[in-house]
């Protein structure tokens, strides 16, 4: 085992107090994603609590740190950008003489950095069941997620495209079960692509706490004037709301604020929380996390797209695993609205139908030797 010193910054004024551990690394997630929502996934925090970090720096150090644009994503200001630069050139002038300060302690160490943990690359919708998986595979499973946050259809591209090897993208259930599957499958291949059942969630109105003007549907949402906050286009949340509205034979147009776009559940809480929306279509569990009103009005299910001829390798053998365990289900059932069972189980592309078929049983671990996949065929 190896100890090495640390580097950790201070606010000295009045009372000496360390910088959260959480905000360094935010603002250096922020500057390589783009987004707000993608760096709270990656660092594992709610952003409900990245929201609050913000704003509680902004007040302690009288300068913004992260600039937020609707449509244009985050981006740090020159005050983030300065205090992460400082962050990087302390670090640097550590590393150049952290080899003679660090103690080793022993080979343990060593032992487990020649074991680097599976990666897998995932392209994949915001879901909070899927923030909450990425974090505990580390540290349980020995496998890793490289997860992108984008748009349902946008993430199925980057799988069809090769540059995902997973795609996670959701699709209602219900009453609402047969909408339109073509703009899911245009990036899938029946022989060549299975569907990993992973949650089913609840979506709906997120409204101001106690529903004061008494919301029951989209439609009330138009005929009061109530400012809505609308999903980005390319979302799986997009698309329901624009087939509910055509259903409901209600013009967009009527919404105030439709044009008005965030990229994540947890932003469209927010949004509403905050008070710059009356209104927005999302998750149960976003609208728990601010103890807002929610409406339900569609339970989706929430697929993972892999290749066949990868379902039987040892990163996806180790994610089959996570998704079946009891960690996973006790994370799951924290979050309102969702629900675990048969997470883990495969299906065809079959399973999008109206009547989606008993998912067939994961490959035992006979059929998980190679050579003996369950697939039948796994040709592009």
């Amino acid at each position: 085992m190896k100890l090495v010193p640390a580097l950790r910054w201070h606010l000295v004024g009045n009372a000496d107090e360390a910088l959260d551990d959480r905000l360094l690394p935010l603002l250096e997630t922020v500057a390589a994603t783009g987004s707000l929502a993608a760096a709270v996934t990656a660092c594992d925090i709610s952003y409900r609590a990245a929201w609050g970090l913000l704003r509680d720096y902004h007040r302690k150090l009288g300068a913004p740190l992260v600039l937020l644009e609707r449509g244009r994503g985050a981006s740090l200001t020159a005050t983030g950008a300065q205090l992460l630069r400082a962050q990087q050139v302390a670090a640097q002038r550590l590393a150049r003489i952290l080899p003679g300060l660090a103690i080793d302690l022993g080979p343990a160490q060593r032992r487990a950095e020649q074991k680097p943990a599976l990666r897998l690359r995932v392209a994949a919708s915001h879901d909070l069941a899927l923030a909450a998986l990425s974090g505990m595979l580390p540290e349980s499973a020995g496998i890793a997620l490289e997860l992108s946050v984008m748009g349902s259809l946008h993430a199925l591209r980057e799988f069809g495209a090769g540059r995902a090897d997973v795609a996670g993208f959701h699709v209602p259930l219900d009453e609402h079960a047969t909408a339109d599957r073509a703009p899911f499958l245009r990036w899938l291949r029946a022989r060549r692509d299975k569907l990993v059942r992973f949650v089913d969630r609840e979506q709906g109105l997120i409204l101001a706490r106690g529903n004061p003007a008494h919301v029951r549907n989209l439609r009330d949402v138009a005929a009061r004037n109530l400012r809505f906050v609308n999903r980005q286009r390319g979302s799986g949340t997009r698309l329901l709301i624009d087939r509910m509205l055509a259903a409901e034979r209600i013009d967009p147009a009527t919404l105030e604020g439709f044009g008005t776009e965030e990229f994540t559940h947890p932003a469209v809480a927010a949004t509403v929380a905050s008070g710059g929306a009356d209104a927005g279509f999302g998750l149960r569990a976003a609208a728990a996390e601010y103890g807002l009103a929610f409406v339900p009005l569609v339970r989706e299910r929430y697929f993972l797209a892999v290749r066949a001829k990868d379902a039987v390798k040892p990163p996806f053998v180790r994610l089959l695993d996570a998704l079946e365990s009891p960690a996973f289900a006790q994370r799951v059932r924290r979050l309102p609205g969702y629900d675990c069972a048969g997470a883990g189980s495969i299906s065809g592309l079959e399973a999008l139908g109206p009547e989606s078929p008993r998912p067939r049983a994961r490959p035992t671990s006979a059929t998980r030797r190679p050579g003996r996949s369950h697939a039948p065929d796994t040709a592009a």
